[in-house]
């Protein structure tokens, strides 16, 4: 009896410890789910915006143990007086034009510091390309006319059978993805809780399974198209995107502070939106394409790629603003200036003929209303033809 006892006595224990476990593994997932639906509450999203890393997992990316480039400050220049208004409208958090080189204005607002790693939601998708462009010209990838199958086979039978990485990277793979942030039930949101309960974001790409037109016809902005390139990616290379992106973009460039991607369930980086840097990082960034793919002394990116990625070479409409190879080219300018664009107010906005960059972090909830992206492109470039 005493036997049977202690045999009954460890099963209980066995039972209630996997019950613990059970129980946190799920309050993870809770957590993480709670974060997704309050992430951009009016009274958290500022906060959320710089601290991703405490609601989502994430993996570091390695600046690698280099001196920090020197980004000098230059003389403080005089805005044109419609940023001011512009800044409280449109929330925004941090503002960093960068003149020749030089900064010539840095700001932070509603409570934000130069140290916050920020979210730089679909920002990430240009780090993507410029990652695509070093591992091509180093064979990595033959031809970005290559099908994706051939590099990712999990593909094979779904939706993205049959496009080229040229289709996708020019977001005109014709799959059918609803990207409609206010509706719950929209495929961009279905992902976003695939990410937050630590499904496999491998998977989700895997399993979408139509298209509205063939590859290469039309363009619609699409994000899953940059998780399908960073499938790609890890395909032909056998290895993580964050490392990658470390020892060939970000340990390269000198950045000042580490930055880190958000993660699904498996470790996978969350490519099209998930990166975080400071302010300063991202236009360091813009200040590297500026100058053709060089900084730090060092060629990072090829200015062949530097000059096709930013090229307008998907097929948009007439009217629509147009796109290269993950990057966005503003309709009336002058044919000489792009950006990365995110969500919410992110951009990284770079005038070649005025060298200037401007590396912008918001938390505008009103981002997706009629005229606010043409204002903002209004206000960059009214920042760049002033000082």
């Amino acid at each position: 009896m005493r036997t049977f006892g202690k045999w009954l006595g460890r099963i209980l224990l066995v039972l209630v410890l996997a019950a613990v476990v059970v129980g946190l593994w799920q309050r993870e997932q809770i957590t993480r789910l709670l974060a997704v639906n309050s992430l951009f509450s009016a009274d958290k999203i500022v906060h959320n915006f710089s601290h991703m890393d405490e609601a989502f997992l994430h993996t570091p990316v390695s600046r690698g143990n280099g001196p920090t480039a020197e980004l000098p400050y230059g003389e403080d220049a005089a805005l044109p007086p419609e940023v001011f208004p512009w800044i409280e409208e449109r929330d925004v958090t941090a503002l960093v034009v960068l003149k020749d080189g030089a900064i010539v204005h840095e700001s932070y607002h509603k409570g934000t510091a130069p140290d916050d790693l920020r979210i730089s939601w679909s920002v990430a998708k240009s780090y993507l390309s410029a990652l695509f462009g070093v591992l091509l010209d180093e064979g990595a990838i033959a031809s970005i006319d290559d099908p994706v199958t051939k590099y990712a086979p999990a593909l094979k039978g779904g939706a993205y059978d049959g496009a080229t990485i040229r289709n996708v990277l020019n977001m005109a793979s014709g799959v059918v993805f609803d990207e409609d942030y206010l509706d719950k039930n929209s495929d961009i949101n279905r992902m976003g809780r695939v990410l937050a309960l630590g499904g496999s974001m491998d998977d989700f790409a895997a399993q979408l399974s139509e298209t509205f037109i063939d590859a290469g016809t039309e363009w619609k902005y699409v994000s899953i198209d940059t998780h399908v390139l960073s499938m790609v990616v890890r395909g032909a290379t056998g290895r993580p995107i964050a490392d990658l992106l470390s020892e060939k973009i970000i340990a390269p460039m000198g950045l000042e502070y580490a930055p880190y991607y958000l993660t699904d369930g498996f470790g996978t980086a969350f490519v099209l939106g998930g990166l975080n840097l400071t302010t300063r990082d991202y236009a360091r960034m813009g200040q590297m394409f500026l100058q053709n793919g060089a900084y730090n002394g060092k060629q990072i990116v090829p200015s062949s790629w530097v000059a096709e990625s930013t090229a307008p070479s998907a097929p948009t409409a007439p009217d629509a603003i147009r796109y290269g190879y993950q990057w966005w080219i503003p309709q009336g300018g002058t044919d000489d200036d792009f950006m990365a664009r995110g969500i919410y107010g992110q951009y990284v906005y770079i005038n070649r003929t005025r060298g200037v960059v401007i590396a912008t972090n918001a938390a505008d909830k009103k981002f997706r209303e009629a005229g606010v992206a043409d204002q903002n492109v209004a206000i960059f470039r009214s920042i760049a033809n002033k000082i």
